[in-house]
C-alpha cells in the first residue's frame, strides 16, 4: 500500500505555525502574546527547536484580512529563520497564480543549499478572492485553483530533479529548461519537501498523486480517518509507493486541568472579534461553494470553529499535558505523521510543550513499540545558545 498508518518505529513529527502575520493564531480579542516581528519569531525558531519542533510553518497573506492587518512574507521570513536555526525545517507557503514556478524552484534551490537542506514548501490554492483581484490577478474558481497547483508542484519536482525539464500543462510549460544549482543534496530526499493541503476532492486528489505531505485542518478522529483512506485510494490508483504524509492542525491549550483549559476555550470563542469571523466566514464559504461537490475546507465549520483560522479546536488538542498527549499518539495510530500546533501565547506555551508534553508522547510511543533509541534527542548536534 502507498500509505501505511504511522508505523511504530516513525516518531511523530511536530510543526508549530509561524505567527508572521499580526493578530495571533485566534480572531479574538483576549490577550494573545505573540508578535509577527522578526525578533520575536527568531527567538521563537531557537525556543522550539530546542523544545523538539521539527518544522515551522511560515503563513502567506497578501493584504489586511480579518484581524491579520500586517503580514511578513513567507520565503524571506522562511529563509531568515532558517539561518537563526540549525536543525528546524522551514515551510514557507506560497500561492500559484502569484509565482511562476522556475521563479519559486531558484528562489528555494538557494535557500535550500544556504540551509543546508532544510527548505520547504507549502502549495496553497488561496481561498481570499480579494487578496487577488486587490493586485490586478485573475481569481480562478475553485477546483481551477487546484488544477493549477497541480501543474505547479509537478512543475517544482521537474526543475528541481532533472537537467532538462519539460512540462506541457494549461497553466505552466517548461522546455528543455535546466536550473542549476539543484537543491541541497540530503539523503533519501530527492527534493526539497512538497505540502499540500485542503479537504475537498480536488485538494484531496492533489495530495494523493502529488505532495510529499498532506495538511489537513482540524479533524476529530472520524474525520481523520476518513480523510487519510480517501488518500490512500487515491495513492494507490496513481501507482505511488511513497505516501503523502499526512499533517494535522491542531491549537493547542495545555492546563493545569481540563476545566482551566476549557474555560480557556471558552474565553477565546466569548471574546471572538464577530464581524471578523463573519468576514472570515463568508470568505471561505465563497471559495469552498464553488468546488465540483460543493465541499471545501470549511465546509462543515461552525462559528466558534472559524474563531481558529483552520478548524484548530475540532482536533481537541485541549486538557491536562497527560491528556493532551494522549490524544496526540491516538492520532498517529489512525495514520498522522505530523502535529501542525498553535498556540496563544507562543513563546511560553512551545517552552512547555516541549517539557511538559513532548516527553509523554514519546513515552507512549515507546509502549507502543517505537525503539527507545528512536526518540529524537533535540538538542542533540546544537550549539545556538539558549535564547535569553
Amino acid at each position: 500500500m502507498p500509505s501505511a498508518p504511522s508505523s511504530p518505529i516513525d516518531p511523530l513529527r511536530f510543526a508549530y505555525w509561524v505567527p508572521n502575520v499580526s493578530g495571533g493564531l485566534v480572531i479574538s480579542k483576549i490577550e494573545q502574546r505573540t508578535s509577527h516581528e522578526y525578533d520575536y519569531n527568531k527567538q521563537l525558531a531557537v525556543t522550539a527547536e530546542r523544545a523538539g519542533f521539527d518544522y515551522a510553518l511560515s503563513q502567506v497573506r497578501y493584504t489586511a484580512s480579518y484581524g491579520a492587518e500586517k503580514q511578513q512574507e513567507s520565503t524571506s521570513f522562511s529563509l531568515a529563520l532558517g539561518l537563526a536555526t540549525e536543525r528546524l525545517k522551514i515551510i514557507a507557503a506560497v500561492h500559484p497564480g502569484l509565482w511562476q514556478p522556475a521563479v519559486l524552484a531558484k528562489l528555494v534551490a538557494t535557500a535550500d543549499n544556504i540551509t543546508n537542506g532544510r527548505f520547504a514548501v507549502n502549495v496553497v490554492s488561496g481561498w481570499f478572492k480579494d487578496e487577488f483581484t486587490a493586485i490586478g490577478e485573475p481569481w480562478l474558481e475553485h477546483d481551477e485553483r487546484y488544477r493549477r497547483s497541480a501543474e505547479f508542484i509537478q512543475a517544482l519536482r521537474e526543475i528541481w530533479t532533472k537537467d532538462e525539464a519539460n512540462l506541457a500543462g494549461d497553466f505552466y510549460r517548461l522546455r528543455d529548461y535546466n536550473q542549476q544549482p539543484k537543491p541541497h543534496a540530503v539523503e533519501g530526499r530527492p527534493h526539497p519537501e512538497i505540502f499540500q493541503g485542503g479537504n475537498s476532492s480536488a485538494a484531496r486528489e492533489n495530495g494523493g498523486r502529488y505532495a510529499d505531505w498532506y495538511f489537513s485542518n482540524g479533524k476529530d478522529f472520524d474525520g481523520v480517518s476518513e480523510q487519510i483512506a480517501d488518500l490512500r485510494r487515491i495513492a494507490d490508483d496513481a501507482g505511488r509507493t511513497d505516501g503523502p504524509r499526512f499533517g494535522l492542525n491542531g491549537f493547542v491549550i495545555v492546563r493545569d486541568s481540563e476545566k482551566e483549559a476549557r474555560d480557556t476555550l471558552r474565553e477565546i470563542v466569548e471574546k471572538a472579534d464577530r464581524p471578523a469571523v463573519e468576514g472570515f466566514g463568508g470568505a471561505v464559504t465563497q471559495a469552498g461553494a464553488s468546488t465540483g461537490d460543493r465541499k471545501g475546507m470549511w465546509a462543515d465549520s461552525k462559528f466558534e470553529d472559524l474563531v481558529q483560522y483552520n478548524d484548530g479546536f475540532k482536533t481537541q488538542l485541549i486538557g491536562t499535558a497527560e491528556q493532551v498527549a494522549e490524544r496526540i499518539v491516538a492520532y498517529k495510530k489512525l495514520g498522522v505523521n505530523l502535529n501542525l500546533c498553535a498556540f496563544l501565547h507562543f513563546q511560553e506555551e512551545v517552552e512547555a510543550f516541549g517539557k511538559d508534553v513532548l516527553p509523554i508522547v514519546r513515552e507512549l510511543e515507546v509502549e507502543a513499540g517505537l525503539d527507545p533509541a528512536a526518540v529524537p534527542d533535540p538538542l542533540e548536534g546544537l550549539t545556538v545558545p539558549t535564547a535569553a
